[in-house]
């Protein structure tokens, strides 16, 4: 007799999330299982749900990505995940896996290939490590894809750089910042008023109101007041790129510059001479890519979050319902939300 668990399925393009039984799969070689207990919704769920985008091979699909619970069964050869019974946070995509529904997070029980679980501090909420996978694995992911690497933690020869964060508020614009305070850069970000304090506690050295009219001369000014170089940024919201670039064009001098973006790039984007812009993106090589994110969660993340160097962020923001509560979450995410993050509990 066959062990089943709930899962919000998605029927079909277009949505709404459905509740259906789902048999409770087995991990394989690479593959643990976790009994979830808390989910974080990201941009990209409510793009599936409402568009199929990205692409969804087939359906019924079982979509999201951020996941924290128990690890409940580990599979054959696996040597780098926790123990069974673990408190544990990974990244649950059926995205890399042609679209299986047994690695989408929006479920009770999930598959997670090994290289991207990690364990959960007993003094952080299964709802708060909801919110960090993929928005910290995004954040070192941009700066990987312009030439950063990882291995250069705390780097001396930063000190008298710094990077730019454009959308500093958002998820994945906090671990960015925390991630470039860790690689030894002096950290400047934009964001609205009310959560400039909260930026300079994650690490941001200097904040500027992203809607003032004079934003960019006001960068310009407290970088050249400051005698560091600017030549790095990663612009995490729409919107940003072409005042990244002029602010840029005024601190970069002759050197060089390397932007990453998070949002897609559309064909028309600015540009700026000398100035390389990278869609951020994990290695699309499967090899490459496994071996990046086990370098992100085993080691940054992992490391992180158990001296305290990184921190969940922002908030999370608990909604009502569990699975069968999904929709209406989504809804709200896409409706907006500043300095939150949406969490479900199971």
């Amino acid at each position: 007799m066959s062990v089943t668990h709930l899962a919000a399925i998605l029927p079909r393009e277009g949505g709404p999330l459905a509740l259906a039984n789902r048999t409770t799969p087995d991990p394989g070689p690479n593959d643990v299982l976790i009994e979830v207990k808390a989910i974080a919704l990201n941009p990209i769920d409510y793009h599936q749900r409402d568009r199929g985008f990205p692409p969804i091979p087939s359906y019924p699909a079982v979509i999201g990505c951020d996941v924290s619970g128990i690890l409940a069964k580990v599979g054959p050869g696996v040597t780098t995940a926790p123990a069974i019974g673990t408190r544990v946070i990974a990244v649950a995509t059926s995205y890399y896996h042609n679209g299986s529904p047994d690695y989408g997070a929006f479920q009770e029980k999930v598959l997670v290939p090994a290289e991207v679980v990690i364990p959960l501090p007993d003094d952080i909420t299964f709802e708060d490590g909801a919110v960090i996978p993929i928005a910290a694995v995004t954040a070192m992911t941009a700066w990987t894809s312009i030439g950063i690497p990882l291995s250069a933690r705390f780097n001396p020869h930063h000190k008298e750089q710094a990077v730019l964060v454009w959308g500093g508020a958002s998820s994945v614009g906090s671990f960015s910042i925390q991630t470039a305070r860790m690689l030894g850069y002096r950290v400047y970000a934009t964001a609205s008023p009310r959560n400039h304090e909260y930026l300079k506690t994650l690490g941001a050295d200097a904040v500027f109101d992203y809607k003032s009219n004079d934003v960019v001369s006001q960068i310009v000014e407290a970088i050249k007041a400051d005698g560091v170089q600017l030549r790095t940024a990663h612009c995490v919201v729409d919107g940003g790129l072409q005042p990244t670039l002029e602010i840029l064009k005024a601190t970069k001098g002759n050197a060089s510059a390397k932007v990453a973006h998070s949002p897609v790039l559309p064909p028309d984007h600015p540009t700026l001479d000398d100035t390389e812009i990278v869609f951020n993106y994990p290695p699309l090589d499967e090899v490459e890519r496994k071996k990046h994110m086990f370098e992100c969660f085993h080691g940054w993340l992992s490391d992180g979050l158990r001296s305290g160097s990184l921190v969940p962020s922002p908030p999370a923001q608990i909604e009502k319902g569990g699975l069968g509560g999904l929709n209406e979450a989504l809804d709200k995410l896409r409706a907006g939300v500043s300095r939150t993050k949406i969490v479900v509990r199971l």
